[in-house]
């Protein structure tokens, strides 16, 4: 795991802590049934590669998924786990 990545346990980090510039692989969203439809819908699927472009620690956080740029919302952002 890389060492700007803050550990949270063996299910890897919430998307919120990683650095920018950072590329991570989504591992699972910890929501209820309409975000992670609505995240899926969006291409964020468990497997996926994620690179974050902007992770300032407040405001959204902007990740590229497949040539796409997203943001997320920071709740959004707690509630996904990536390695």
């Amino acid at each position: 795991m890389s060492s700007t990545l803050r550990a949270l346990d063996g299910d890897g980090v919430r998307l919120s802590d990683a650095t920018e510039g950072t590329q991570v692989r989504l591992v699972s969203i910890d929501a209820g049934q309409g975000l992670r439809a609505r995240l899926s819908a969006m291409g964020l699927v468990p497997g996926v590669a994620l690179t974050v472009v902007r992770n300032q620690g407040t405001g959204p956080a902007v990740v590229e998924v497949k040539g796409s740029r997203l943001a997320l919302g920071r709740g959004m952002a707690l509630k996904i786990r990536v390695k």
